[in-house]
């Protein structure tokens, strides 16, 4: 299924003109194909299951959530994986089960463990050893608990992104004792249930091998801890970072190919290593939405610099699209009105924000734009809208779900009263 069409005089998605998005909501505007969501859903369910091993596929929130969201997943019947206070809360207010909600962090607050244990999360997702005092000091009823663990996997990402590497601040090394003293701690508490394992190597993965050697050395770890520990892993949460195509420099792998190889190579591994086969679980966000998502601006000024660089001002910035800055993350972009003319030359889209480094597109391809038109830049779906902020007290865009012919808001525009709604007069 693709996420949207071209056409010579515009671009439509789920058979809604994207321009007439624009008449009606205004730009910056963030858009999601609702039903390409919801497919995305459907693929990782149907290709992540196994004969022998019991799967869940956790929705990790970070890259995308609203309380349509929350209930866009609930529906589609995958659990959640939540970092925060505010994640976990919308997610309730959405009326998402808290039975099939992970609760992750490196630093979770008193305040944010209270809420996870008042309103029963699932599982919450121990990373240090100061959580698990602050956690054992709280609880009064039992709780499921999980260890994450840095296996030191280098994922070949970007180094903001890579979260295994032996430095990393998440997780406890395989490598060091403490990590079994802490395991242990866990499994002699009378409320804790230690359920297993969690890891996570990083996002924007291309190369599958990746995964299979995550797998294999907390195969490794869970076979050596149960020979000298006695201990055995019930459940083991391999994390998500499977990566989508932002432009065709990208080559992502088939889920559909390599999930079935994956949960062979686990199962094989097991009886090879005479440990029981372990609930499998793997977080995939950003490969459910990213595709999905599309950002629309209105095309303003154009500027020929004295050493003949090309740009492209638009009415949107790092405010709505912060991953050019942080992580030299690249796009492609069609100018709305005409995505199928031929591309004059090279210009770099840049926003509206009292920075240098305000650049959406480094570099984007495109026929000669016109002040007025509308700039199309693609797979924004995740992280653009979950990143914005309101820098040069910019307001944040509106997000619409397209699905079916029509579309909806589940995201206002932000207003200049809600800009300065929470602020207060001397």
């Amino acid at each position: 299924m693709q996420p949207y069409s071209l056409t010579a005089s515009t671009i439509m998605m789920n058979g809604v003109d994207l321009q007439s998005l624009t008449q009606r909501y205004g730009t910056p505007l963030y858009v999601m194909n609702e039903s390409f969501i919801r497919n995305q859903a459907q693929r990782f369910k149907a290709t992540f299951v196994h004969e022998h091993l019991k799967t869940t596929i956790f929705y990790a929130s970070k890259a995308f959530l609203t309380l349509a969201m929350a209930q866009l997943i609930d529906e589609e019947g995958l659990s959640l994986d939540v970092v925060s206070l505010g994640e976990l809360h919308t997610a309730l207010k959405a009326n998402f089960p808290p039975s099939r909600i992970i609760f992750h962090g490196n630093n979770k607050t008193s305040l944010e463990l209270d809420y996870a244990l008042k309103h029963h999360v699932e599982t919450i997702v121990i990373d240090n050893p100061y959580e698990l005092q602050l956690l054992i000091e709280k609880v009064s009823r039992p709780q499921k608990v999980m260890l994450r663990l840095n296996p030191g996997v280098e994922a070949h990402t970007h180094e903001y992104i890579s979260t295994t590497k032996h430095d990393s601040k998440f997780g406890l090394s395989i490598n060091d004792v403490e990590t079994i003293e802490v395991m242990k701690t866990m499994i002699n508490h009378p409320l804790l249930d230690f359920t297993g394992i969690h890891c996570h190597i990083g996002s924007q993965i291309f190369d599958p091998s990746s995964f299979h050697k995550e797998a294999q050395l907390l195969l490794e770890y869970m076979r050596d801890i149960k020979d000298n520990y006695d201990i055995e892993i019930k459940t083991l949460n391999l994390g998500g970072g499977f990566g989508v195509k932002y432009t065709d420099e990208d080559t992502p792998f088939d889920i559909q190919l390599y999930f079935h190889d994956l949960l062979d190579f686990i199962k094989n591994t097991c009886d090879e290593y005479q440990i029981i086969y372990p609930h499998v679980c793997i977080e995939p966000g950003r490969s459910i939405v990213a595709e999905a998502g599309v950002t629309i601006y209105t095309i303003g000024a154009l500027k020929t610099t004295h050493s003949s660089k090309h740009f492209v001002f638009v009415d949107g910035s790092m405010a709505d699209h912060i991953r050019t800055a942080l992580y030299q993350a690249k796009y492609e972009a069609r100018i709305l009105e005409r995505p199928l003319d031929p591309h004059d030359r090279i210009y770099s889209v840049a926003g509206k924000a009292c920075e240098t480094g305000d650049i959406l597109i480094h570099e984007s391809s495109l026929p000669t734009p016109n002040i007025g038109e509308h700039l199309v830049v693609f797979t924004t779906g995740a992280y653009h809208y979950s990143m914005a902020s309101n820098y040069n007290r910019l307001l944040k865009p509106a997000v619409v779900f397209v699905n079916e012919d029509d579309a909806r808001v589940v995201v206002k525009a932000q207003t200049l009263d809600d800009l300065l709604s929470s602020d207060v007069m001397l």
